[in-house]
């Protein structure tokens, strides 16, 4: 059993903190939202006043924070305030030159550090199902393993720091991608006289299959589960997809890299997000493709 420390108890770190509670691991968390205090409360996490308190005594420290400003403020209070050696993760999905700061700000007090954003929304937060992306020290990542474990069902050591940031930012740009051309092909199927039945039967079996479409089909029926069939009630938010979209593009800018098809994302989420859907799940951009001309 470790003693956790974790900032940061909204949508996502609320239920990986109660899931590291049902693992029989002692938990002490803050977040600026009483709400999300109270709640995690609930779920027997051990709230707080302060970061302070929280991380008195920690053998680590989890962050789940919105931005990359937000991880690095707290991490600068975190060196400043806990014993070199007390290991550092941060799993929010930041820019990559904030997962490198953060790191080297670990690195310069003494602590080791991983960067391990995560995959599954909400509802893989709450299942424990979550994939890990991690970044930093193979040794680190050792000895850490079995605390991921309690909050997920894939964890996977991507190279040294910020790696597991550089990850999470590839797959959400194919992501985002592959949900357009599947509502792409959804509306056109549509209009050719194709029930969304036949063409999940078929795409899911052949050529055109993917996660977009087997798992998170953005037209109610097919995948009784997906939020299609519950008014696009997010599991993951457009607005959310529009930031990982841009993280992506601020990371090929950096390097040089044409990406085409993810700027074209970009901007249709961010479309979508300017119309005012930026709180629907991101599936329901199809709902703006049906448009037509309009969307493009």
């Amino acid at each position: 059993m470790s003693s956790i420390a974790f900032i940061g108890l909204g949508h996502m770190g609320g239920p990986m903190a109660a899931n590291l509670v049902k693992a029989g691991h002692a938990v002490r968390g803050f977040d600026l939202s009483a709400a999300s205090l109270d709640l995690a409360r609930e779920n027997g996490v051990a709230t707080v006043a302060s970061i302070g308190e929280a991380v008195s005594g920690a053998d680590l420290v989890i962050t789940m924070l919105p931005a990359g400003t937000h991880v690095l403020s707290v991490w600068q209070d975190l060196v400043a305030t806990v014993p070199s050696g007390t290991l550092l993760i941060d799993c929010s999905t930041i820019d990559m030159a904030s997962a490198r700061k953060a790191h080297a700000l670990a690195e310069a007090h003494g602590c080791p550090a991983l960067d391990a954003p995560v995959s599954g929304g909400t509802g893989g937060a709450s299942a424990g199902t979550l994939t890990f992306m991690l970044g930093g020290d193979a040794g680190v990542f050792a000895g850490a393993k079995p605390v991921f474990e309690a909050m997920g069902r894939k964890i996977i050591h991507c190279g040294g720091a910020s790696a597991g940031q550089a990850a999470k930012i590839c797959n959400n740009m194919i992501l985002g991608i592959s949900m357009i051309a599947v509502g792409e092909a959804f509306v056109l199927g549509e209009r050719l006289g194709l029930s969304h039945q036949a063409l999940f039967d078929v795409a899911s079996v052949s050529s055109g299959q993917c996660w977009s479409l087997t798992t998170y089909c953005p037209v109610p029926g097919p995948v009784p589960t997906s939020p299609a069939n519950h008014d696009y009630e997010p599991g993951f938010a457009a607005a959310l997809m529009l930031k990982d979209l841009k993280l992506s593009q601020a990371a090929a800018e950096d390097t040089g890299t044409v990406t085409p098809l993810g700027a074209g994302a970009a901007a249709l989420y961010q479309r979508f997000a300017d119309a005012g859907a930026g709180a629907k799940d991101f599936s329901a951009i199809i709902t703006m493709l049906r448009d037509g001309p309009a969307a493009g």
